[in-house]
Parts: structure tokens; C-alpha cells; sequence
């Protein structure tokens, strides 16, 4: 009966989480001392967060609620890591900033505020579906209760 509330509670999860990750990254997009490593400070690195569903495959789904019936646990999304992005680092000429080098550029983080807007769009948007569903499936349970009556 509250397999659907389930579903969409770890949805809203991850997708908050995802929202958390982009956040990060717009507040880092010109963070040019992200992480040290070797004694040399390296820009920020994008992040990104990977999701999969909690069931591998639909004949596990299919032969999970035949056996054992309609288990929460079983069904959602859960977010598996978060992993950097590998595309390289913007190079800026600006031979006044600190990081610059002896040719006078810097090393920017690899994060592009368009993409991560566009990202985020798309991850609000997800998340309030989510919220719909939610009250969807609450209201009908409340129908149903007062059907009982």
C-alpha cells in the first residue's frame, strides 16, 4: 500500500542530494585552490552524482514481488557515488591572479555555470514531480481511509 511513498521518498532524496552536488559546484566555479595535491594546489573539480535504480533488472522487480510480495525496500533510486568530472580544467589568461603561471594563466575549475543551471533546471524540476506523486499517493490513501468509515 505505501510502496509508491517508497519510491518517491528515495527519489526526493537523491535528487536533493543532487541539488546539494550542484550547488557545490556553481559556489566553486572560480575556486582555484580546490585541493592540494603534491605541494601544487589544483582548481576545484566538478562533481556529479551517479544514481541507479535499488533493483538491477525488471525480472528481479517481477520475481521479488511475486515471491515475496510488494517490498519498499526493493524498488526507488539510490545514489551509488559521487564522482568527479575528468574533462580538463579551463585555462585563463590573467597574469595578475596568484595561481598564474609563468605565462600568466590560471587553471580554472572544469565546472560551467550554464551546464550545472540547465543541471540544476532539471534536478528541481524532478524533485517537485516527486513532491506531486507524493501528494498524489497521500491524498489517495486519505480517500481510501475515509471510505472505511
Amino acid at each position: 500500500m505505501f510502496q509508491s511513498m517508497g519510491i518517491t521518498s528515495s527519489a526526493l532524496s537523491a535528487q536533493r542530494l543532487r541539488m546539494d552536488v550542484l550547488s557545490s559546484n556553481m559556489a566553486n566555479v572560480d575556486t582555484t585552490r580546490g585541493k592540494l595535491v603534491d605541494g601544487v594546489w589544483q582548481p576545484y573539480t566538478r562533481k556529479m552524482v551517479v544514481m541507479q535504480p535499488k533493483e538491477s533488472s525488471f525480472s528481479s522487480i517481477y520475481n521479488n514481488a511475486i515471491h515475496n510480495g510488494s517490498n519498499t525496500n526493493m524498488n526507488g533510486v539510490k545514489v551509488t557515488k559521487i564522482v568527479e568530472d575528468d574533462s580538463p580544467y579551463r585555462v585563463v589568461y590573467d597574469p595578475d591572479h596568484p595561481d598564474a603561471n609563468e605565462e600568466g594563466y590560471v587553471q580554472m575549475p572544469n565546472v560551467d555555470p550554464l551546464k550545472e543551471m540547465v543541471d540544476l533546471m532539471s534536478a528541481t524540476r524532478s524533485y517537485e514531480a516527486n513532491v506531486t506523486v507524493f501528494n498524489a499517493s497521500k491524498s489517495m490513501h486519505m480517500k481510501a481511509l475515509e471510505l472505511g468509515k
